[in-house]
């Protein structure tokens, strides 16, 4: 969030004229601003400060970040070695090195000399286009328009690498719905000779009808939607060669829907390896295929479970090896790193932690090094660590403050920049040595709420029925009076995939929560039951075909908790949540009428029958093979209990949880004489953006506070 429209600034009370801990506006608390006559802008912004588009420069332990208009450069041991003029280059930073500077404007990219004072070519992209990738070997641009994929070289000579007239045939774009950590179509290969990409046949998924109410009449926003149970799209590889111009498909069979995930290019261009998932998803087969001729090589490895595989990390190569490489897999319970080669050897387990590897940040420059991202023994933190590869029990921890910390390796592996929070900590910027372990601060920051009521934040551990840890986090007024009696609301998501307790600055809370807080005195509660992430295949996996019961029953040891303290009201306890936390929200109030007064639901899954093949079927098998968990976990089920207020608040043209959920939960309603609320914000999707969003959170707050009695 960079920009506040000035008419929304309109709303903001002035910072100077109003005396210490003063209470946010909505409007201030969902955009993060408040107004400041002092401030240049007009404005302040309640987030932490930081330094802005700090990184590395490409094959490099130099670093840059920008500040005051310019970008200046620094050498590893923090000294300034040079800047230059941020306002000369169009656009924000791609690529940098002594060499070059890549940016972007809007369709349009630049390329600069490595002092970023003279322009050496611009690539100009047609209107509409997305997806582009800049590849700095081939200095081309790959980009989709429609459902084509294009490119387009420094002669701005635009050609198609596909020319699709059915629109059922898309190609260069994220697949599956960006399950299995796919995010993007584009994958160029290491020396820029080849380009890869995703493309899928949607021709047997179902349409499924939103509707554009900007046109006069209401016209059809037709989207593919392949529903849990029904049939899924075909995927496929392409590969462009650009010294032939001629594209090559992999020889794969996808009649049957399985899935292909986690491309990786090996370094020498020869081979692309590639997750293949069945679309049961209980196995998978890391296969690598020959790129000259798209034929399958050989089966490196498989893995099964009779729940789930989940790959999500693409293989990562070691320095100069072409034939070995990392890969994580959570296949003892735990993600941790395994050493393969390409004939399928298992050379060895790296990491055998009882606790998440998360990724895998790099090599240092000689490869007797492996640095990797992770929880660390608290699963609400992240860490960074060194790790030795010939002897993989000497393990280096390079970040030892308490929090959440987001690093980058330099080229050599010598140095990390270390951006962090926690609970207490708004941000800081070390620079690492990895070598010495020592540290030099970059940078500090103030704390962005000071003067401003936000109420208090403590963590909290409770057990579930099995014992198992669960992890919890209490927002309380600050004045907080013992003696009192104060309204409960429990801030729920508690699907996969998703972690809400977590060490970081305002310990991953919306704002607006912790003004609602102050504003209304109220107690806040968030809880990560079992099936949310970071804790490990058996936390998450309990969930299996019955999405909704071990979840609730850890709430619920929450609402035991709550009830425990002496200034939480029990009789007046209300919950909201979004996407999975609506489909939490309606559940629980639905199920446990005589412990919640009241509910906000948005977004929420009500049927799971009508949510997506990749993740549903993950999670709960198809309806066919599961009808009792399907039954079960459909809210509607549980209306003839409903005797609470429960709101339900959706999208018009919710692409993700789609209308159908909220009509069907509204026809279940009706049929049972029940009633409940909804309310639709027209032509928004999954969330509630721009300057809507103040609509949407003074509506939630409104709602519980009217009948959380």
């Amino acid at each position: 969030m960079k920009r506040i429209t000035l008419f929304l600034l309109g709303t903001f009370f002035s910072l100077s004229a109003l005396a210490q801990n003063r209470k946010l506006s909505v409007a201030e608390s969902v955009f993060y601003a408040v107004q400041d006559p002092s401030n240049p802008m007009g404005y302040r912004y309640l987030f932490p400060e930081t330094l802005e588009n700090l990184r590395w420069l490409k094959d490099s332990d130099v670093f840059l970040y920008a500040k005051d208009g310019k970008y200046l450069i620094f050498n590893p041991k923090g000294e300034q070695v040079g800047s230059m003029n941020a306002e000369q280059l169009n656009g924000n930073i791609l690529l940098i090195d002594k060499n070059e500077i890549v940016t972007k404007s809007e369709n349009t990219f630049y390329r600069y000399n490595g002092e970023g004072k003279q322009v050496l070519a611009t690539i100009a992209l047609p209107k509409g286009s997305e997806n582009a990738e800049y590849n700095p070997q081939a200095k081309v641009v790959a980009y989709t328009l429609n459902n084509n994929l294009y490119f387009a070289d420094e002669k701005n000579d635009k050609k198609a690498i596909t020319s699709f007239t059915d629109a059922n045939i898309v190609a260069g774009k994220a697949i599956h719905r960006n399950e299995f950590g796919i995010n993007k179509g584009i994958f160029f290969s290491p020396k820029g000779n080849y380009v890869a990409f995703y493309q899928k046949d949607e021709s047997k998924v179902a349409d499924y009808p939103l509707v554009d109410i900007t046109t006069t009449p209401a016209t059809l926003k037709s989207i593919k939607y392949p529903m849990a149970g029904q049939p899924s799209e075909q995927a496929a590889v392409g590969i462009y060669d650009f010294q032939n111009q001629k594209v090559l498909y992999l020889d794969i069979d996808t009649t049957d829907e399985h899935f292909l995930t986690n491309l990786a290019w090996s370094p020498d261009e020869r081979y692309i390896l590639l997750a293949e998932v069945n679309r049961a998803q209980n196995h998978f087969a890391l296969n690598r295929y020959d790129t000259h001729t798209g034929k399958k090589v050989n089966t490196i490895f498989e893995e099964r479970n009779a729940k789930w595989v989940e790959p999500e990390k693409p293989a990562v190569f070691l320095p100069n090896k072409v034939d070995e490489f990392l890969w994580l897999s959570e296949r003892n319970g735990f993600t941790n790193v395994y050493h393969y080669n390409t004939n399928g050897k298992l050379i060895k387990q790296i990491t055998n932690f009882q606790w998440v590897v998360q990724d895998i940040l790099g090599f240092d420059a000689q490869g007797k090094y492996v640095f990797i991202t992770g929880t660390g023994a608290d699963p609400r933190e992240q860490h960074a660590f060194k790790i030795e590869l010939k002897n993989p029990k000497k393990i280096t921890a390079l970040t030892t403050e308490a929090g959440s910390h987001n690093v980058q390796l330099s080229h050599s592996g010598n140095y990390l920049l270390d951006s962090y929070s926690s609970i207490s900590i708004p941000k800081n910027i070390d620079l690492i040595n990895t070598d010495k372990g020592s540290k030099q601060r970059l940078f500090t920051a103030e704390n962005p709420l000071e003067g401003i009521a936000v109420g208090t934040t403590e963590f909290v551990t409770l057990k579930a029925d099995d014992g198992t840890p669960l992890y919890g986090k209490l927002h309380k007024p600050t004045t907080l009076d013992p003696n009192k009696k104060y309204p409960v609301l429990i801030y729920v998501y508690g699907g996969p995939h998703a972690q809400q307790v977590r060490n970081e600055w305002l310990a991953d809370t919306y704002l607006w929560l912790h003004s609602f807080v102050e504003n209304e005195q109220y107690i806040v509660f968030t809880l990560d039951n079992r099936g949310s992430k970071n804790r490990g295949f058996a936390f998450e996996s309990v969930i299996h075909r019955q999405l909704g019961e071990t979840e609730i029953k850890d709430q619920l040891k929450g609402v035991d908790y709550l009830k425990s303290l002496p200034y939480v009201d029990g009789n007046r306890i209300a919950v909201h949540g979004w996407s999975f936390g609506g489909f939490m929200a309606s559940s629980l109030i639905t199920r446990h009428p005589d412990v919640f007064t009241t509910a906000v639901a948005g977004g929420a899954v009500t049927d799971w029958k009508y949510y997506e093949v990749m993740y549903g079927e993950r999670y709960m098998d198809t309806p066919k093979e599961n009808p009792e968990g399907y039954e079960n976990s459909r809210v509607g089920k549980y209306l003839d209990h409903l005797n609470r207020p429960l709101l339900f608040i959706h999208g018009s043209i919710d692409d993700v949880v789609v209308p159908q959920h909220l009509m069907s939960i509204t026809r279940d309603a009706i049929r049972k004489n029940k009633f409940i609320d909804t309310f639709i914000y027209p032509m928004h999707g999954h969330g509630v953006r721009g300057s809507d969003r103040i609509h949407l959170t003074q509506q939630i707050i409104d709602y519980i506070k009217t009948n959380n009695l």
